[in-house]
């Protein structure tokens, strides 16, 4: 999915959001029809605000895979499970061990590591690549509240229909038309969206979650190699080394957290 839109990099942001919540929200609605579950939901302020900050970090996102290397984008969306715990101790009364501190600091300051050293990360897209990552960590604890509450479908539903409600209003004041195979890119994004959530969900379910969030990280591997496949990205020795610090400080809290909950 990120490939794709950084290959139709040259359209309006908003414009791919709308149209990957719309094709994903066609099939959500699909698969609860089949599974004869109701999509309006009971908790509508968790789902509501589960969709509002869904959709500005999917924006924010979006945007930084344009702008920024893509390797780079995504190893600064991966701070998004930091965020989470943060704002977990906060909302959801949930408790941090202090060596997890520490990995935080480390993560971040591969953030540092990786601005300082790349000319082509600006002040402002990293700005806007850590605010992704923070409203990442909101939908994220909005989604945990939701937990029993809600079917699963119904709560990635509403975060796709807010997409493509806010995406269409702002159609109406940029709107690029796609042209020949960028359609096939625009489908893709949809279904492959689709596809990578639905297999996670399996795996989750499948699969001790230890497991199945240390495998998620190897994302930033394919990322860096359809970076310079796709797009001839290449990236600096110390780019390469802030990457390892944001991603390693991040599986290691992971590895603390999972050992947290199993004891």
């Amino acid at each position: 999915m990120n490939a794709m839109v950084k290959k139709l990099s040259y359209l309006p942001t908003m414009e791919l959001v709308f149209f990957r919540c719309a094709i994903a929200s066609a099939i959500g609605f699909a698969l609860l029809k089949k599974q004869q579950v109701s999509w309006i939901g009971t908790n509508r302020k968790l789902l509501f605000f589960r969709g509002l900050f869904g959709t500005v970090a999917l924006y924010t996102f979006f945007l930084t895979l344009q702008k920024m290397p893509m390797g780079t984008a995504v190893a600064i969306q991966y701070l998004s499970p930091i965020f989470t715990t943060i704002f977990a101790v906060y909302i959801l009364r949930e408790k941090v061990k202090p060596i997890q501190w520490l990995f935080f600091l480390i993560s971040f300051s591969g953030v540092l590591v990786i601005k300082g050293f790349d000319p082509r990360i600006s002040a402002v897209m990293l700005a806007v690549g850590l605010l992704s990552s923070v409203f990442s960590a909101l939908a994220y604890n909005m989604v945990r509240s939701l937990k029993q509450k809600e079917h699963p479908l119904v709560v990635v539903l509403h975060f796709q229909l807010f997409g493509a409600i806010v995406g269409a209003f702002f159609l109406a004041f940029e709107y690029k038309s796609p042209v020949s195979t960028d359609w096939i890119y625009i489908i893709l994004i949809g279904i492959v969206t689709q596809l990578g959530q639905y297999y996670l969900t399996k795996s989750l379910q499948s699969e001790k979650i230890a497991k199945v969030s240390i495998l998620n990280y190897l994302g930033i591997i394919y990322a860096l190699f359809f970076g310079w496949w796709m797009f001839d990205e290449h990236q600096h020795l110390s780019t390469l080394f802030g990457i390892l610090l944001v991603v390693g400080g991040v599986v290691v809290n992971i590895l603390i957290a999972n050992k947290k909950n199993s004891a």
